[in-house]
């Protein structure tokens, strides 16, 4: 049996998205999809709290940006990037439950020798982790800016999304989870 072919790019989207700003991971991907066509091949997942069951998709690609609310000493809504040996301490101190399977998805990867050499976690800081699907104002103001540096990492990693029109997306609807999700 062969390996299944690479992926040239994974986005992945992280969080729970009943825990506040917590979900802006999974948030920030959805909005990518709806205002941009991906390449060829790449794959952009909600990665939500899925942990470990995310492994065989980030063991297949040859980059991924993981996207996630990541705790710094930064005002609520700053936009973090960290790349590399960087990411996996990030999330090492977890903000919620989820974080403990990002943890132990990046470490399975890097043991089975099969963690993608490019790896870029982008982020906000969030301000609110508490129990509700809405997020905080800081939040969702910067949302915007987090979806356009998640366009920005691909480009620059060989992998341009293009943007939709406004034609396309309003022939995209706002499907029943994007309403759920706020979009």
């Amino acid at each position: 049996m062969s390996e299944a072919p690479g992926v040239p790019l994974l986005v992945l989207g992280l969080g729970n998205v009943l825990c506040g700003d917590d979900g802006l991971g999974v948030v920030a991907v959805h909005l990518l999809e709806r205002r941009y066509r991906g390449p060829d091949g790449v794959q952009v997942l909600d990665g939500g709290t899925l942990g470990l069951s995310l492994l065989p998709y980030l063991e297949q690609a040859e980059q991924a940006i993981l996207v996630d609310a990541i705790r710094a000493e930064h005002p609520p809504g700053t936009l973090v990037r960290l790349e590399g040996d960087d990411v996996a301490p990030a999330v090492a101190e977890r903000l919620s439950v989820h974080q403990v399977g990002v943890v132990d998805l990046l470490d399975a990867a890097r043991w089975r020798g099969r963690l993608p050499p490019r790896l870029v976690l982008l982020g906000l800081v969030p301000e609110s982790l508490e129990l509700g699907v809405r997020r905080t104002a800081a939040v969702e103001a910067a949302l915007p800016a987090l979806v356009e540096a998640v366009a920005a990492e691909a480009r620059a990693l060989g992998q341009a999304f293009v943007a939709r029109t406004d034609d396309e997306m309003a022939a995209r609807g706002a499907p029943d989870l994007a309403l759920v999700y706020g979009l």
